[in-house]
């Protein structure tokens, strides 16, 4: 009923009054972005209401201009995982004690939901490192097999933000250890050094909806006191003595604990909005470009958002964030279909769940409405409300065409143009530039309001962006109309580096980041001339193991590439159309 009506009411004031001016208006401009980045909308996170409500207007707009809505009456619509919740029954005991969920003991989100009772044992850090002379071992004489790992959060090097020990001192990573060890399960606990307070973390949804095979758990140290008591030991003492002696240790201790874990990852549903302007040319309208920005933001913030704000829950409005990019789309949509004179299709998309990982536009191509080898170019908008006083532009990808630097200078009207030749960046042109389609990323820059609350209407420089558009437009006309389609060369690797930069090797893949693949871990692009290519890998294929070590998802992917060597030649398992397949890979 509510699309019938939302679609009724499009009909309607499509027969009532002008359509749109296809001019790039200041009002026009403001009307679209108080809308999206109003407080009616909540920030307009994916899956929620206000979400719902930024992509009808959208897609009202684009009814509205004319354009062919594509899908389902203009909706590709996807499923994501947006957070964690604790489920009922979630139980620990100690011996004959039992404790309280959320006060003394918290389950990760990417643990499994399991119950195990098994004996303990004490293992430092959860650290086993031989690495040239960066050396650890909190396993040496210990035997973990079927029973729980007790760890401490954190590393040996904690005052130092620069610890060689960070790529090993992850959760994740340390679960993943204890995996690799055989053991049933792991309990954390922090110790006085990494946390005066002996409270829990909050249950934190890392975007990535992955899990191990395994229970994974916090408690309190009153709690892992109440496990060490047999041992005339306590957390704080033990800690105190790994790191005066700076050596790893371990410990059994002589007590049974019982954990039982439930929880729920929270799945809904959004979409990108999707239409398209056909091309009036024979020769050129089956060749199509693809003008795109993100709708979605961060809702109202709180951990695991992305807000910078840390401790604070209040409306993050995104107006620059990307409110701006899609009413550059929206402007845009209005002009080409006023003019009529596109020899090439334009696809105008607002990609949902960009803030999730790029999912939206990672479902729109692989699950495109075209073949991706059609689609000859690609223009992204994210943060265009913010022009400085410096006339600064930011753009992307300027070297994945032969054309495009020269294009960008020609056209400029007296901008400082500030270029980065790269196709990867951190938003949605990067999925385009995977399948080898020039990309062009067009922002303001970020700003110190970039993901908070105060990202409002109120600061956004509205000539300024009226400006950008009117450069964009021209930018646009001539890819859609030249004569010959840019020129696509790589720029770039394909992949981005870890932020530790620490991988002695490389496959050459990027990895499915959002973990949606729940049988290993995705592989959605290959670079050429990289190891994983002349393997024969391909995109699509599922990474289930490395050298016969277990793959379930990025974070496992990373560690097992840690501990490689240059060099050497390695086995990858992966899954291939359903089939198993072993790929031999000389790093």
């Amino acid at each position: 009923m509510k699309n019938f009506v939302f679609a009724a009411l499009v009909i309607f004031v499509a027969a009532c009054g002008p359509k749109f001016d296809k001019e790039i208006t200041l009002d026009d401009i403001r009307e679209n972005i108080d809308y999206l980045a109003s407080d009616s909308l909540k920030g307009r996170k994916s899956g929620e209401q206000g979400d719902l409500l930024a992509a009808q207007y959208i897609a009202g707009k684009f009814e509205a201009a004319g354009l062919e809505l594509l899908f389902d009456n203009g909706f590709q619509e996807f499923n994501l995982v947006t957070s964690a919740e604790i489920a009922e029954g979630n139980q620990l005991q100690v011996n004959d004690t039992e404790y309280e969920v959320e006060k003394d003991f918290l389950p990760y989100a990417f643990s499994a939901n399991t119950t195990v009772a098994a004996e303990v044992v004490f293992t430092g850090f959860g650290i086993e490192v031989n690495r040239d002379s960066l050396k650890w071992n909190d396993f040496d004489g210990a035997d973990v097999t079927e029973k729980w790992m007790l760890v401490l959060q954190g590393d040996p090097d904690l005052d130092n933000p620069n610890s060689p020990y960070l790529e090993f001192s992850s959760e994740r990573a340390k679960a993943l250890k204890a995996s690799d060890k055989g053991a049933a399960g792991i309990i954390f606990v922090a110790g006085t050094k990494f946390s005066e307070a002996d409270e829990l973390s909050s249950l934190f949804f890392d975007k990535n909806s992955s899990r191990f095979s395994i229970p994974v758990i916090q408690v309190t140290r009153k709690v892992a006191n109440e496990m060490l008591r047999g041992t005339e030991q306590t957390v704080e003492k033990l800690e105190a003595e790994i790191l005066e002696q700076k050596a790893g240790l371990n410990l059994e201790v002589p007590v049974t604990v019982s954990v039982t874990v439930n929880v729920g990852l929270k799945e809904t549903t959004t979409r990108n909005v999707v239409a398209m302007l056909p091309g009036n040319d024979e020769k050129l309208k089956d060749e199509y470009v693809v003008v795109g920005a993100h709708f979605d933001h961060l809702g109202m913030g709180g951990p695991g958002s992305g807000s910078r704000a840390i401790d604070t829950v209040a409306v993050h409005n995104g107006a620059d964030d990307n409110a701006s990019g899609v009413s550059a789309v929206i402007q845009l949509a209005e002009k080409l279909a006023g003019d009529k004179s596109n020899k090439r299709c334009v696809i105008f998309v607002a990609f949902g769940a960009e803030e999730m990982g790029l999912l939206g536009s990672k479902t729109f191509t692989m699950k495109s409405p075209v073949e991706t080898d059609k689609m000859v170019a690609m223009f992204n908008f994210d943060m265009i409300g913010r022009l400085k006083e410096d006339n600064s532009v930011s753009i992307g990808g300027t070297k994945t065409a032969e054309e495009t630097e020269d294009l960008l200078n020609d056209l400029n009207p007296d901008f400082t143009l500030a270029f980065t030749g790269e196709g990867i960046g951190p938003s949605d042109h990067a999925s385009f530039y995977l399948q080898n389609i020039p990309v062009i990323y067009i922002s303001t820059g970020a700003h110190p309001d970039y993901h908070t609350p105060q990202d409002d209407v109120e600061l956004i420089n509205f000539e300024g962006t009226q400006k950008v558009m009117s450069y964009s437009a021209a930018l646009l006309d001539d890819v859609v109309n030249r004569a010959e389609k840019l020129t696509f060369q790589e720029a770039g690797s394909k992949f981005q580096r870890s932020r530790g930069g620490r991988f002695k090797v490389t496959l050459g893949v990027m990895p499915d980041f959002a973990g949606a693949e729940k049988r290993g871990m995705r592989v959605d692009a290959v670079s050429k001339g990289k190891p994983a290519y002349a393997a024969g890998m391909k995109k699509g294929d599922i990474i289930i193991a490395i050298d016969g070590k277990k793959v379930g998802n990025i974070y496992e992917y990373m560690d097992r590439l840690q501990n490689l060597e240059a060099g050497a030649t390695i086995s990858v398992d992966i899954l291939r159309d359903e089939k198993p397949t072993v790929l031999i890979v000389q790093l």
